[in-house]
């Protein structure tokens, strides 16, 4: 499961959330936009929705717009996450859950309680996953702003979802009601995923699910919870010592 965290996370570092640093709270005007949209359920109950029932929405590009806007006027946040994994080349299914702290520029926090301790952490310059167990540290280099063709990076303020992605609305089984589902797919095919799906509240465009497809048909899904955003964070948090004794994978 280190391989399938460090992807997932290396493509964030999931909600995720170009801002630059310094950009102060929630844009209202955004807010006041998002809240034109209507209840919105994504999944088979959308799609099978009458014309009359089924909530006006802007495209899929102006919905990615506002909601790329929504998240630039974000500083940090933080969440409580479950995280499943299914299919791929074992067909298998797993299930974690922990917690999640971003903040701009570039830093992330990924901490995995359950089944087992993990870690990645990213300081604004380098990326850390740490697997108590195998006693390893996987230490790899931030990507630029340009290089950041991530939705999940978006979150840290690298990357555009506009510049970078093709977005569409999908029906997404499981999500919660009220909720609208964007699928992103990337314009320049990318090594570790194949399409991400964002899932957010359409009334506040907060972030509720990430669901991340890869090469080999498997999905990660992210659920987030007990979110709080523009908290204030400390920095100390996003820094990272190498354990005494470990292992140490530097990767290009």
């Amino acid at each position: 499961m280190g391989t399938n965290l460090f992807r997932i996370s290396a493509l964030a570092l999931t909600f995720a959330l170009a801002a630059r640093p310094g950009v102060a709270a929630v844009v209202l005007a955004t807010l006041d936009d998002a809240r034109g949209f209507g209840t919105v359920v994504a999944g088979p109950r959308l799609a099978r929705a009458s014309q009359a029932e089924r909530p006006q929405l802007p495209s899929a590009a102006e919905f990615a717009r506002r909601l790329q806007a929504r998240y630039d006027a974000i500083t940090d946040f933080s969440a409580d996450f479950v995280q499943t994994y299914r299919g791929g080349v074992l067909r298998k299914t797993t299930t974690e859950s922990g917690t999640v702290a971003i903040k701009k520029p570039g830093r992330m926090r990924w901490t995995y309680t359950r089944p087992e301790d993990k870690l990645f952490v990213a300081d604004g310059r380098k990326m850390y996953i740490y697997v108590p167990a195998d006693r390893q540290v996987i230490v790899r280099d931030m990507p630029a702003g340009d290089e950041a063709a991530t939705p999940i990076l978006f979150l840290v303020g690298k990357g555009q979802l506009t510049r970078d992605f093709d977005a569409a609305y999908a029906d997404l089984p499981g999500a919660p009601a009220g909720s609208v589902a964007l699928k992103l797919t990337p314009r320049t095919p990318q090594r570790d995923y194949e399409s991400i799906t964002l899932v957010v509240e359409a009334r506040t465009l907060r972030l509720r699910m990430l669901v991340a497809r890869d090469s080999q048909g498997g999905t990660s899904t992210f659920t987030f919870t007990n979110l709080k955003e523009n908290v204030g964070l400390p920095d100390k948090i996003f820094s990272f010592v190498i354990p005494r004794g470990a292992d140490v994978i530097t990767e290009g």
